[in-house]
């Protein structure tokens, strides 16, 4: 069964919307200076320092400097966080927060969706080495409704629309993951990483990453989809040729499309066409086969759309919501999708929690 279990967390003894950032891999290099500038203990200066072991002695320099204090008692945290999506809809997403013991994907229990690449995990395993601590959290899924829930009462840290609350009695996780795989959401490249370095250091610590654990029922849990945009592709500039200049029809009709058929709206040359492909296939992976060269994603409709009507690229694919029950049932298959095949939405916040690999 996936060992899930509460942990001693290290977190800012000050927190406040000055220390805390998105993931590592959605802040750009503009993003990472302002952040950095808006506190010299904002969590960038320890998740995207160019330096990862200069990272590293920043965290244990903090620790020894008060900035970053250890919990006294292990616990799981409850977590709820307010949004409003790129649809506009305000809602509000509840998970735990806990610590999993990683271990192989041929076990079944830690499902993987998405194909990694070898430059991220290498600079995160540096890091990992540097820190000796999980700086971040890995995003989980599971079936099944909450096994516990947040207490009647304030929260123990608020910042930003993220509210956690300590649950030091943690007995309702007793079994209660024994026949639940668990899916990854976002994080896939940190969870091989953490698998890389436990198998350098082999402690029971090393073996540990900080998860946040989302139900699949959860009504705050939305899939958003991820547009894919191509450059320098001249050969898909006459994909949409005989289609309509109605794109906001066209898109209606795409999203009347039955889920039982892959389909994607292309548009190119200010005219959409809706692309189908064979059933057993999903949307990402019927434009998959226009292959990778060129491409680039934005969970914008209207920015893809842009950089085509302005020249700066010349295709976009159009495409609906990845559903949630069909990543699953591949994935327990065993069977990896494209890169960005979900956009789940909002990220986790990094700076709230940290899980320290050492005792």
């Amino acid at each position: 069964m996936p060992d899930v279990g509460p942990f001693r967390a290290v977190r800012y003894a000050r927190p406040s919307a000055a220390v805390v950032a998105p993931p590592y891999d959605v802040v750009s290099p503009a993003e990472r200076e302002a952040l950095a500038a808006r506190d010299p203990h904002n969590v960038v200066h320890l998740t995207l320092d160019p330096s990862e072991e200069e990272a590293g002695r920043r965290f244990r320099a903090w620790l020894e400097q008060g900035v970053l204090v250890r919990e006294q008692v292990p616990a799981v945290w409850a977590l709820e966080q307010d949004y409003a999506g790129p649809d506009g809809v305000a809602r509000t997403r509840a998970g735990l927060v806990a610590s999993l013991a990683v271990e192989p994907y041929e076990r079944g229990r830690v499902l993987p969706h998405e194909r990694t690449h070898a430059g991220p995990k290498e600079s995160r395993l540096r890091l990992l080495r540097a820190a000796r601590a999980q700086l971040e959290p890995i995003f989980l899924l599971y079936d099944g409704d909450p096994p516990l829930a947040p207490p009647g009462r304030a929260p123990d840290l608020e910042v930003e629309g993220t509210r956690l609350w300590r649950l030091e009695d943690a007995a309702g996780l007793d079994g209660f993951f024994a026949d639940r795989p668990l899916l990854i959401a976002d994080g896939h490249h940190r969870y091989e990483t953490a698998l890389a370095y436990h198998a350098e250091e082999r402690t029971p610590a090393s073996a540990r990453i900080l998860v946040v654990l989302v139900s699949t029922s959860d009504p705050g849990l939305e899939i958003f989809p991820t547009h894919r945009v191509f450059s320098g592709r001249a050969d898909l500039r006459g994909l949409a040729e005989s289609g309509t200049t109605d794109l906001e029809g066209e898109l209606a009709k795409l999203r009347r499309h039955s889920y039982a058929e892959p389909a994607a709206v292309a548009y190119a040359g200010g005219r959409a066409r809706t692309l189908t492909g064979e059933a057993g296939l999903l949307d990402v992976e019927l434009v998959d086969r226009f292959g990778q060269e060129g491409i680039a994603y934005t969970p914008d409709r209207r920015e893809a759309v842009r950089r085509v009507d302005e020249g700066e690229a010349d295709a976009a694919f159009l495409l609906r919501p990845t559903r949630i029950e069909d990543v699953f049932e591949r994935a327990r298959r065993g069977r990896l999708l494209p890169q960005k095949t979900t956009y789940f939405f909002p990220k986790l916040l990094s700076g709230l929690l940290f899980l320290p690999l050492e005792p």
